[in-house]
């Protein structure tokens, strides 16, 4: 978040992104650049590539002073192996979020662009610290919180009161210079402990479609058709084998009038 303007730091294409609000996904970002990844090496990887696209810039009070607020969102899903008609499916969302330093023009000594940086940092940071606070009063049941005063607030708004758990991590200084700087710094971060959520899983069940009850009808027809055939070859032998091949042969048999029924007249099931 750069200015005020959303900013995909895994493209190579350097344009603003619009925020919209999805009644399902919640706050997304047209566009943004999505990852399927398999260990957290990759996230890892994918982290040194966005924090090497970010904004950077010197100033009087740090060489390597950041000029915009990184996020990086992590989306997990779980769902069961042997799943019936309805997939119960487990979502999890990581937002981790590196927040720029406020900043005091008399200590960075920023003038133009640095300047205009630094004004929007301690904007989005204000409106964050606004949010907080409205979500840590007592009784605030169906209060306003003003997400929507900062790009930052809007994009963190599962984060901060939704069905999620909120942690600060607070960097500060030992220096004595610093002490008013770390003083504040503490008191904003020690007003997030106040939210208080009450945290659910989130589960969304979602229907198989037809064309995959008839993948499954087919898998076991040919099943079936194996049976059969180990049946004939083995048939009048005598062996126990047979009467092996038999009883799973009618469990097959079990389980495709029970899927049959499942689906109904949808696929013509009573015929099977």
């Amino acid at each position: 978040v750069y200015n005020e303007n959303i900013r995909d730091l895994l493209s190579d294409v350097e344009e603003y992104l619009d925020l919209r609000e999805d009644p399902i996904r919640g706050p997304t970002v047209t566009g943004i650049t999505e990852v399927e990844v398999a260990s957290a090496v990759e996230i890892m990887d994918l982290l040194h590539r966005g924090n090497r696209n970010r904004s950077q810039h010197p100033t009087a009070a740090n060489e390597v002073s950041s000029r915009s607020h990184a996020v990086l969102q992590v989306v997990v899903e779980n769902r069961e192996k042997a799943e019936g008609a309805v997939a119960k499916i487990k979502i999890g969302k990581l937002s981790l979020v590196d927040l720029a330093g406020s900043e005091r023009a008399a200590a960075t000594k920023n003038r133009g662009v640095r300047l205009q940086e630094g004004a929007n940092i301690n904007r989005s940071l204000l409106a964050l610290g606004n949010c907080i606070n409205a979500l840590g009063e007592k009784g605030n049941k169906g209060a306003f919180v003003p997400y929507r005063d900062s790009k930052l607030t809007r994009l963190l708004k599962d984060s901060l009161g939704g069905n999620c758990r909120t942690v600060m991590i607070a960097n500060i200084s030992s220096s004595v210079s610093s002490f008013e700087e770390t003083l504040n710094t503490l008191k904003y971060a020690n007003r997030a402990k106040n939210i208080k959520t009450t945290v659910q899983r989130n589960v969304v069940s979602v229907n198989h479609h037809i064309s995959e009850y008839v993948s499954l009808i087919e898998n076991l027809r040919s099943e079936i058709s194996s049976l059969k055939t180990q049946l004939k070859a083995q048939h009048g032998d005598g062996t126990s084998g047979g009467g092996s091949i038999t009883g799973s042969l009618g469990a097959v048999l079990g389980a495709v009038a029970g899927g049959g029924g499942g689906i109904g007249g949808g696929a013509g099931g009573g015929g099977l």
